[in-house]
């Protein structure tokens, strides 16, 4: 049994050699505190004059808390600041732990436990009630953070996978309200500080273990943050945190940290966060992290997180100085407000190899995803939705729209599902490739397309030049006729369905070239398809449509040598089905070996390997081509479309009317299996061309900088 007296001054806290175990509520500046306001509200129709502000008494501890061994001497006791003298009312919540006289001497028992010493004012006609206290630990040294964790398999196995890493150390963070616990650190307590103030939870670590943090229980004024030199897991097992002021996790660890959800988790900022930090640090999200973000889960139950970015500072809801990556068995949902920031952004890239992903974007210019390098998608399934419109940034000193994935690099696709609908002014599905990172680094990566299923709906109106596009590849700089153009798209697999209601649906300002699988773009404000540079179609399914001007467009050659190629004007001359820019010099190419069919003409000069026919069909159904003894493909025309510009190799004649098996190609308007029935009707030789200049007329991809 020990007996301390309690000294009423502020000698220095010292605490060598002490271990640490859970703390309870403190605040910032050491002990906590609570103030009684015995006023009374209700109308006085009496006549009395308000009570008049009473003076705060100043009492406080020295610290928030005291970790001691049983049986230590070498510590001292937090002393109590009394500046005015004020009686005093001791107490302690655990007096099997400790206990404290009316004098304030505390008597510190051989038991292990916590006790909350508090010291109370009653207050009077000067100053206010108040209460104040501070956490006392005695622990027995034992490390209840000694336990190795393993985490499910991420499906990736690189370093990326948190089933790769083990930890060794667990500590334990429950929020309940305006308070916070932390466990599992008494053996570590030299190398790791654990500061809480009410439900605000700061730990640095120097230490050389792999740490995962467990997070759970719920508070709507607290935050988790973070400073490791080690690489961490975060597992996100039932919390619910909300930060009016700020970020809710904030890791300021530039190591790689896992984020593993599961069950039901939620962050959250306020609407009036002001997202304060000191000058050397960024506080950019309602999840933040300096280092790299791995999202993964268990590979069972329902394991989501929800973040919401209320904030009016353009603050994003989940931001990484690194990169961030979505891994398998997790669900991320989030939502950026109209006065917020993106949904992802990441100073690097961002991967999404699996998992489910839904992003909300609200405001003007923001993105649903946003990296500074590259996004590349490999699996999972990613829907967004963005509706903010056309904002000045202020960096770029230029108008911006939104867009649902932005890359400064390149935008890739391997696998996975990607559903993006952008109802903003001048926005984007995806727009991929600037001209800042092509003069900082001096190339852009090609953008590519090679698996996955990609659907974008855009329907914004132009604003401010900025206009709206399903995919913009590429970056046109200058002025009048010297410009610098760049950003090239390779689609070698997977399937593409596009929609713009104002203007080209898919435009790349570099070359576009297919060679694999499905495109389907639709445009009842531009092209359908553009592309600055060259055009080279070699296979694959593909169609373009357009309302308003050319379906199929680009401003050098276009080649097709391969692959079914299905082009579609109804705005009649002078734009074209197929248009290349031949007033420049340039030209199309119909080699042999390609399908093609194209409504509402072909660019006049045009070359053909094989021959090019005329063919009736019937609108609003299916038509095929035969070459004598087999279908070679059928195409389903849109309404009021019957009458068709027709390549192919071996082809013979026609058939309008046929029927179509299940497999169907580029949103149902190809196939080249189960084709059967229908009438024949015989083939004539092309005559039309389309007016010369049309690639001129249609064709230039227009548009600057504008994001």
């Amino acid at each position: 049994m020990k007996k301390i007296f309690l000294l009423l001054c502020i000698p220095a806290f010292l605490l060598a050699g002490c271990t640490r175990l859970e703390i309870p509520n403190t605040n910032p500046t050491a002990g906590t505190e609570t103030t009684t306001d015995d006023s009374d509200d209700e109308d006085d129709d009496s006549g009395a004059t308000d009570t008049p502000e009473l003076t705060d008494p100043g009492l406080a501890w020295s610290a928030s808390s005291l970790i001691i061994l049983v049986d230590q001497e070498d510590y001292e006791l937090p002393t109590l600041t009394n500046p005015h003298q004020l009686p005093i009312t001791f107490a302690s919540s655990n007096s099997a732990v400790a206990t404290i006289t009316e004098d304030g001497t505390v008597t510190i028992l051989n038991a292990v436990g916590t006790a909350t010493i508090s010291a109370a004012f009653a207050g009077d006609d000067t100053y206010a009630a108040r209460t104040v206290s501070y956490a006392l630990v005695v622990t027995d040294g034992a490390d209840d953070g000694a336990v190795n964790t393993s985490f499910a398999s991420a499906g990736s196995g690189d370093d990326d996978d948190i089933s790769q890493t083990t930890f060794t150390r667990l500590v334990t963070v429950t929020y309940s309200g305006s308070s916070a616990t932390v466990s599992g650190y008494s053996a570590v307590a030299d190398v790791m500080d654990v500061a809480v103030s009410g439900a605000q939870v700061t730990i640095t670590y120097t230490g050389t273990e792999n740490v995962a943090y467990k997070l759970s229980g719920t508070s709507t004024n607290g935050f988790f943050k973070l400073y490791s030199t080690k690489k961490q897991a975060l597992w996100l097992s039932g919390l619910s945190l909300t930060n009016p002021s700020g970020a809710a996790i904030d890791n300021q660890s530039g190591k790689r940290t896992f984020i593993y959800v599961d069950g039901t988790n939620t962050l959250a900022d306020g609407s009036s966060a002001t997202y304060s930090t000191s000058s050397d640090e960024d506080m950019k999200a309602v999840l933040f992290s300096e280092g790299q973000l791995i999202f993964s889960g268990p590979a069972s139950g329902t394991n989501k997180l929800t973040v919401t970015a209320n904030n009016a500072q353009s603050k994003s809801a989940i931001a990484s100085d690194d990169y961030v990556r979505m891994l398998a068995n997790a669900t991320v949902s989030v939502t950026a407000g109209s006065s917020a920031g993106h949904g992802i952004k990441a100073n690097d890239y961002v991967q999404l190899s699996d998992g489910t992903l839904d992003i909300t974007t609200k405001a003007a210019m923001k993105k649903g995803i946003t990296a500074d390098d590259y996004v590349l998608v490999e699996g999972g399934t990613t829907t967004i939705t963005v509706s903010g419109g056309v904002a000045y940034d202020s960096d770029d000193s230029e108008y911006t729209g939104s867009a649902g994935i932005k890359a400064d690099n390149y935008f890739g696709m391997t696998g996975g599902t990607v559903t993006i609908t952008n109802t903003g002014a001048g926005g984007k599905g995806v727009r991929a490739g600037n001209y800042s990172y092509y003069t900082t680094n001096g190339s852009l990566s090609d953008s590519y397309i090679s698996g996955g299923n990609l659907t974008i709906k855009t329907s914004g109106s132009e604003s401010n030049d900025v206009s709206t596009k399903a995919i913009k590849i590429g970056f046109k700089e200058g002025s009048g006729r010297n410009y610098v153009y760049g950003g090239n798209l390779v689609v070698s697999g997977g399937s593409i369905i596009a929609n713009t209601s104002k203007s080209e649906t898919i435009e790349t300002k570099g070359k576009l070239t297919i060679t694999n699988d499905s495109v389907y773009a639709y445009s009842t404000g531009d092209d359908a398809i553009n592309s600055q540079g060259e055009m080279n179609i070699s296979g694959g399914y593909v169609y373009g449509h357009s309302t308003a001007n050319d379906a199929i467009d680009t401003n050098c050659d276009m080649k097709i040598s391969g692959g079914y190629v299905f082009a579609v004007t109804t705005k009649g001359s002078p734009e074209v089905a197929l248009d290349a820019n031949t007033e420049s010099g340039y030209k199309l190419y119909i080699f042999s070996g390609a399908t093609v069919v194209a409504y509402g003409g072909l660019e006049s000069g045009y070359s053909a390997s094989q021959t090019v026919y005329s063919m009736s069909g019937t609108a609003n159904a299916w038509n095929a081509l035969y070459n004598g003894s087999s279908f070679i493909a059928a195409f389903k025309a849109p309404s009021g479309a019957s009458s068709f510009a027709v390549s192919a190799p071996s082809l013979s004649s026609g058939y309008k009317g046929v029927s179509v098996g299940s497999s169907t190609y580029c949103n149902g308007v190809w196939t080249t299996s189960g084709i059967s029935g229908g009438t024949s009707v015989s083939l004539s030789s092309y005559s039309g061309g389309g007016n010369p200049g049309g690639g001129g007329h249609g064709g230039g991809p227009g548009g600057g900088r504008g994001w």
